[in-house]
């Protein structure tokens, strides 16, 4: 079976055609600009890429043409549409409507649309995906995988805020957290790295990239989690200010003459490395800067890893017993200082990274970079979120 992925943003939807029997990715691309001027596709399938640019006035005319290139005689990989078993969303939040892979009807659209909300950022654009693959591919059968669905086994006492039970229970405030199908595939894999079933083990998962979450599994189960009722929670990152005391929220809106809407904009979007630097979100970027003496720029590469370090301690005490801790995405795997830093003094605990083996050239493979004393294994796993999505969709079926 040929599973199709979609990953739909706003103004952009990247997918991924993957065959499931092989786990092979068979093509891939990426829509960019959609409903803005200057749209493209770029699509890569047999070692080519092939790019075109056109404006793209919606999702419906963005999925059009990525099945016209996929089924095109140069670029395309299929005959015709028919051979797409099934199609697989990427949804960022599900709210407690939906604990698990869901497949797509009237009703569970209906309910998406309820839910909104809770991730504002995200599922409107999940929801647009899905709305326009089903105008396009009418009878196909199509699945939502959502990011929480991973961490909907945490316990009552992990997910729940301290606030009135009452609100709870009407509003469903509480964390959900995110990065879910990141989460589940590499500690997955590193079972089977480590040659144990997950079951077995207790992994610190480390989502590390723009967006970053720590994550806790003990047996193949999430119990804990850093980011919270949105994806704003958590570390500090790229441009998210990350944990930060609800107090100080309406101080700053006091003094900066904002309303709710404008500081959730300005925590999401202007804080983190980005407000703490005043040089870039990117951490190549900050990286850079602060090798050339930005106290700024250090700052924030010191706030990043210590908020990190702190989680990775706070979920040692909640597993009881530790066997993995885990890098992924693209800072965690592409930035060595960042790994170090994370588990710098850690050997009291029985974690060591080898400096050696930490300066690997990134090859897309596994790598063990913990020491020969270190009693903790530390691996850093390439992440793997739209093969997540295909087994699942393919499973649902």
């Amino acid at each position: 079976m040929k599973i199709l992925v979609i990953n739909a943003g706003s103004s952009s939807l990247k997918y991924q055609l993957i065959n499931i029997e092989t786990e092979e990715v068979l093509a891939k691309g990426n829509v960019e600009r959609i409903g803005i001027r200057g749209g493209a596709l770029t699509h890569k399938a047999g070692g080519k890429t092939f790019v075109i640019e056109k404006e793209i006035a919606d999702h419906t005319e963005a999925i059009q043409l990525v099945l016209k290139e996929l089924t095109d005689g140069e670029a395309g990989v299929i005959k015709s549409m028919d051979e797409i078993g099934a199609v697989g969303h990427r949804v960022v939040a599900s709210g407690e409507a939906f604990k698990k892979t869901t497949l797509v009807t009237d009703e569970v659209m209906q309910t998406m649309g309820e839910i909104a909300e809770l991730a504002p950022l995200h599922n409107p654009a999940a929801i647009k995906g899905v709305n326009a693959c089903r105008a396009v591919m009418p009878g196909k059968k199509m699945a939502l995988v959502f990011d929480t669905s991973f961490h909907a086994t945490m316990p009552d006492y992990a997910c729940l805020y301290a606030i009135d039970y009452d609100d709870y229970k009407k509003y469903q405030v509480r964390k959900y957290g995110a990065h879910g199908t990141s989460h589940k595939y590499v500690s997955q894999a590193a079972a089977e790295y480590l040659h144990k079933k997950p079951e077995e083990l207790n992994v610190i998962t480390c989502h590390l990239g723009n967006g970053s979450s720590i994550s806790a599994v003990k047996g193949g189960k999430c119990i804990d989690t850093s980011m919270g009722f949105t994806p704003l929670a958590g570390v500090p990152m790229g441009t998210r200010s990350g944990d930060i005391d609800a107090a100080a929220v309406e101080f700053l809106c006091n003094k900066k003459g904002m309303n709710i809407h404008e500081a959730l904009t300005y925590l999401n979007k202007k804080c983190g490395m980005l407000g703490v630097s005043g040089v870039s979100s990117d951490y190549r970027d900050l990286t850079a800067a602060a090798k050339e003496g930005n106290y700024r720029a250090q700052l924030a590469l010191n706030m990043f890893t210590y908020a990190c370090k702190k989680y990775v301690g706070a979920y040692m005490a909640a597993l009881g017993r530790l066997d993995a801790v885990v890098f992924t995405a693209g800072v965690g795997e592409n930035t060595p200082h960042i790994r170090a830093s994370v588990l710098a003094g850690m050997q009291a605990f029985g974690i060591e990274v080898d400096a050696a083996k930490n300066e690997y050239k990134n090859d897309g493979a596994i790598h063990e970079i913990s020491s020969d004393a270190s009693k903790v294994k530390v691996l850093v796993i390439p992440t793997n979120e739209e093969l997540v999505i295909a087994r699942e969709t393919a499973a649902l079926l």
